[in-house]
C-alpha cells in the first residue's frame, strides 16, 4: 500500500514538473512577445515607413473609390497648385514627393494620407469657383501630412495594441490565446488610420489646426488665404451633415470661425492669371 502511494505521489511531482516547465516556458515566451510589442510601439516611424503605410492606405481607398482619369489637364493642374503649396511650405520635400489624385465620385470629399498622398472627389472640385479655393483644400490636407495627423494615430493604436499585447499574454497562456496573433496585430495598425480618415474624420482640434496651418501655406505660396474662408462658406451650402465633409468635419460655420483669426493674419493677394488658369483646367 505504502508502495503505491509511493508511486503515485512520484507521478504527482513529475506531472507537476512537466506542467510547470511548460507554463514558465509559456509565459517566458509571453513576456517577450509583449516586450518586442511594446519595443515595436515606440520605434520612430521613419519617412519611408511613412510613405508605405500611406500607400497601403491609398489602396484601401482606392478599394471604395475609383480614380477620375477623364480630365487629365485638371489632375496636372491639382498637382502644380500642390508643388506651389509644398515648395514654400516648412516641409518642401518627403519621401517619394506630394502627389494629388481625384476620385470618381459626387461626394464632397478630400483625404490626405501619410507620406504625401492627397485624393480629391469630383464633388469638392465642383463646389471650388477659384484657384484660391482649389488651394485652400489642397492646403488643408497638406497641413494633415506637416502635422503628421495620420501618422500620430497610427503611433497610438500600435502603443493600445502593444499594451492589449502585454495584458492578455500571459494571461492567454492558460487560455490558449496566440500570442503571436497578438503581436502581428501591431502590423495592422494602419487600419485604424483608414477608420479614422473615411469614417470617423480627425478631432475638432486637429482640423482647426489643419485648417490654420493652411493659411499660412497658402499666404506663403502667394494664395490668398480668404480662398478657403470662402470654400468653407460654398462646402455649408452644398455638403450635407452625414455625408463627406459633413460627417467627419466639424461644421463650416466653426471652421470659418476658427480660420477667421488666421485669415485676419495673413496679407491677401489675388493674380489676374489664376482666373484663366482655373477656367482652362475646370472646363
Amino acid at each position: 500500500m505504502k508502495n503505491k502511494k509511493g508511486i503515485i505521489f512520484i507521478i504527482f511531482v513529475f506531472s507537476v514538473m512537466i506542467f510547470s516547465c511548460s507554463f514558465f516556458n509559456n509565459v517566458s515566451n509571453a513576456a517577450s512577445a509583449s516586450a518586442e510589442a511594446i519595443s515595436t510601439a515606440n520605434e520612430d516611424i521613419s519617412p519611408e515607413q511613412e510613405y508605405y503605410i500611406g500607400r497601403a492606405v491609398a489602396a484601401n481607398l482606392l478599394g471604395r473609390y475609383k480614380l477620375y482619369t477623364r480630365n487629365q489637364n485638371l489632375t496636372t493642374y491639382l498637382n502644380k497648385i500642390c508643388a506651389a503649396i509644398t515648395i514654400n511650405s516648412p516641409l518642401p520635400d518627403i519621401y517619394n514627393g506630394y502627389h494629388v489624385a481625384m476620385l470618381d465620385t459626387d461626394e464632397i470629399n478630400a483625404f490626405a494620407t501619410s507620406g504625401g498622398h492627397i485624393f480629391v472627389t469630383r464633388g469638392i472640385i465642383g463646389t471650388a469657383d477659384t484657384e484660391d479655393g482649389l488651394a485652400g483644400i489642397i492646403a488643408h490636407e497638406v497641413a494633415h501630412i506637416q502635422l503628421k495627423h495620420g501618422i500620430n494615430a497610427i503611433k497610438n493604436s500600435r502603443k493600445t495594441q502593444a499594451w492589449l499585447v502585454t495584458g492578455t499574454g500571459i494571461s492567454g497562456v492558460i487560455g490558449g490565446t496566440d500570442v503571436k496573433q497578438l503581436t502581428d496585430a501591431l502590423n495592422d495598425s494602419f487600419s485604424e488610420f483608414v477608420q479614422t480618415l473615411v469614417s470617423n474624420g480627425y478631432s475638432k482640434d486637429q482640423e482647426f489646426a489643419a485648417d490654420n496651418k493652411a493659411v499660412a501655406l497658402m499666404a506663403s505660396a502667394g494664395y490668398n488665404p480668404a480662398g478657403l474662408t470662402k470654400m468653407l462658406m460654398a462646402l455649408g451650402h452644398s455638403q450635407k451633415p452625414d455625408e463627406g465633409f459633413g460627417k467627419t468635419h466639424p461644421s463650416p460655420e466653426d471652421r470659418i470661425m476658427n480660420a477667421q483669426k488666421s485669415v485676419n493674419k495673413n496679407k491677401a493677394t489675388y493674380k489676374e492669371a489664376r482666373k484663366k488658369r482655373f477656367a482652362t483646367a475646370t472646363k
